[in-house]
This record gives structure tokens, C-alpha cells and sequence, in this order.
């Protein structure tokens, strides 16, 4: 195995892309290339994330549902500054847990974005 990148299934692909760019991730490719969007690729450092529609798996994958109150999913991220990074993002966010040392010395926090996924960010400081 060489690498993961989820793929989160969101109910406003604008909304999400628009959010994931106040985390600092960029838009890296889309389909279709002008919006409307039914799937995008963004990155930051060398952590990948994709956005897709449900509708746009039509029939293919009937396995994979959402429902309305988001994903049973986080995504621990790492990073370098976290305490910066989480001063800069902390009132653009909904915040769920704000920094904190953990029992492992990971410095970390976890906020939720706006299809329900919980991502946690840390460093080791």
C-alpha cells in the first residue's frame, strides 16, 4: 500500500470545496471541469481528500448511503503548527474540541464540517 485518500460523500460539493479552503486545502482537479461539480480533488501538503454526490454513483454502488446527519467517520490528520494553524481556522469552524494534550503527547483538536465528518488535526509538540 502506498497511500489513502477518502472519498466523503457531501451534499453540497460547492459548500464542501468552499470549506475544505478555509482548512487550507486547494482544489487540485473536478468533474466535470466547471461547476456543477459531481467530484472534486483537493490537497494539502501530501494529504489528499475527494468530494463526490451521491447521485453521481447512480446505481453503481447502491452499498454506499448517507443519511442526513453525517458520516460515522474521522479523519485524524497531521500536521506541523497545529496550535497556529488551529488560531487561524478557530472562529471560521465549527469547533467540537479545542486544543488539548493528549495522554500519547499528541497536541490536538476536532472540529466537524459541514456534511458531518469530524476531523481531528495534531502534532507532536
Amino acid at each position: 500500500m502506498q497511500s489513502i485518500s477518502p472519498n466523503l460523500f457531501v451534499r453540497d460539493i460547492l459548500l464542501s470545496i468552499a470549506f475544505y479552503e478555509k482548512l487550507g486545502f486547494k482544489k487540485v482537479m473536478t468533474v466535470p471541469e466547471a461547476a456543477p461539480y459531481v467530484w472534486a480533488m483537493l490537497e494539502s501538503g501530501s494529504v489528499n481528500i475527494m468530494l463526490q454526490t451521491l447521485e453521481s454513483l447512480g446505481t453503481e454502488l447502491p452499498e454506499i448511503q448517507r443519511d442526513k446527519t453525517g458520516g460515522s467517520l474521522l479523519l485524524y490528520i497531521k500536521r506541523e503548527e497545529v496550535t497556529s494553524f488551529f488560531e487561524s481556522i478557530r472562529g471560521k469552524v465549527t469547533v467540537l474540541k479545542g486544543l488539548e494534550k493528549t495522554f500519547y503527547g499528541a497536541t490536538e483538536f476536532t472540529i466537524i464540517d459541514t456534511d458531518g465528518y469530524v476531523l481531528t488535526f495534531a502534532a507532536d509538540e
